[in-house]
């Protein structure tokens, strides 16, 4: 049978052909799940007959960490499919879910019609949720062909990305104004969201899942997951730690003078093809994927790993947010401070407005620049009491704005009993 071709699908080919050297550049894995092929990676068999099908789509690892909550809470009544767009946002959801009741991982399709197409025939949907903001024209048209209640949760759209979106809004304008439901993080995202056509009495502030992504119980000593981390890395936990989460070009060398050479110093770039480069800039750096254990008075180490940083935080005296020293606009702060860390996040944060915003009217986080990073760590390690004062802070106002997640249930059920 010959597929049904659109108007956009004319585009979407020699666009395709035309930045394949781009985008060939990066090893990506998968490519008969990315055209709608995803049936091997579910077994619809073990479904309940009476249970509704919810997929919520994710594109990476930060989408996905906020699932966290959501995903248990739905799995009760349904059968959650989490689709993902990038290799590491599915290795993390495998990780989180994977073995879980009633929940399955799979790969988002290409926007493409006929994909879509057939992604949806094997899913079957009953309501889809995009987590934060992933509006791809192809597939919320073919759930509306199909009456699949689609909307947003979760969902953000910082100024930034907005003047980008604004650029092209008359052709977004169509698409967006398809969708069934946004929920959105705050009052500002409204206004974004709801000015790129999404009817009014469809968005609804929700607040943000990411509050709820991990418990704010005292933590009186690390997990013993991120104490086997430790031992194996050769991390002496009764020295003083700086943990670099996320961080992006240029930063790790930032860190690593910034940092004073007795202190140990855990960096996690956020992308794995900068692995390598990530550890050039730190002599003497002992990765975490060597499978090495570091000789005693090793202070500097990569954390080139999937899916450990959640637990290296944990062995931070204070938590350094990467991609803020720079010009990618921030990383999320939440999951340190509801651990109760101090956490230091550079002026350009522009991403995460909201959070960081909450956090530092408690004095739950710390703005500094590249040149008072290093006398802001300095301060912060010669002061055990202001760290526990800033880390108390934080972990009171993650637990005062948790909640979203259970919100946010209770939308995509009601929109299943509605469907």
């Amino acid at each position: 049978m010959v597929p049904e071709v659109n108007l956009l699908d004319c585009l979407y080919i020699p666009l395709g052909l035309l930045t394949a050297p781009v985008w060939m550049r990066k090893r990506r894995e998968g490519w008969e799940q990315r055209f709608g092929h995803v049936a091997e990676m579910f077994d619809d068999s073990n479904f309940g007959p009476d249970r509704p099908r919810i997929l919520l789509h994710s594109v990476s690892v930060g989408e996905v960490n906020a699932l966290r909550a959501i995903v248990p809470i739905l799995a009760t009544d349904a059968e959650v499919f989490v689709s993902v767009t990038t290799d590491t946002g599915l290795a993390r959801a495998q990780s989180l879910f994977e073995g879980t009741g009633h929940v399955h991982i799979v790969r988002y399709p290409l926007d493409c019609s006929w994909m879509v197409d057939r992604f949806l025939d094997l899913v079957c949907p009953d309501v889809v949720a995009l987590v934060e903001l992933e509006v791809w024209p192809n597939f919320i048209k073919r759930c509306v062909k199909r009456s699949i209640p689609i909307g947003i949760i979760n969902g953000r759209l910082s100024e930034r990305s907005f003047k980008g979106y604004r650029k092209i809004r008359p052709l977004l304008r169509p698409t967006f104004a398809r969708l069934s439901f946004a929920c959105v993080q705050d009052e500002d995202y409204a206004t974004r969201i709801g000015s790129m056509g999404v009817p009014e009495d469809r968005i609804r502030i929700t607040g943000t899942m990411k509050w709820d992504s991990i418990s704010t119980a005292p933590l009186h000593e690390p997990s013993e997951r991120a104490q086997a981390i430790a031992s194996e890395m050769g991390v002496d936990l009764g020295r003083p730690i700086v943990v670099a989460g996320s961080t992006g070009p240029t930063e790790e060398l930032l860190m690593h003078e910034s940092v004073p050479a007795d202190v140990q110093l855990i960096i996690a770039p956020r992308k794995t093809e900068r692995f390598e480069e990530a550890s050039a800039m730190v002599p003497g750096a002992i990765r975490r994927s060597s499978g090495v254990r570091a000789p005693e008075g090793t202070t500097r180490f990569i954390l080139d790993t999937i899916g450990e940083l959640s637990s290296v935080f944990e062995l931070a005296d204070i938590v350094v947010m990467g991609r803020s020293f720079n010009d990618q606009f921030g990383s999320d702060p939440i999951e340190p401070a509801a651990l109760g860390k101090p956490v230091i996040i550079g002026t350009r944060y522009g991403d995460f407005e909201s959070s960081v915003g909450l956090l530092r009217s408690v004095n739950g986080i710390r703005i500094e620049t590249r040149e008072s990073l290093s006398s802001a760590i300095s301060e912060l390690l010669r002061a055990p009491d202001q760290r526990r004062a800033m880390g108390e802070s934080a972990r009171s106002c993650v637990r005062d704005q948790q909640g979203a997640s259970a919100e946010h249930a209770r939308e995509l059920m009601g929109r299943v009993k509605r469907a």
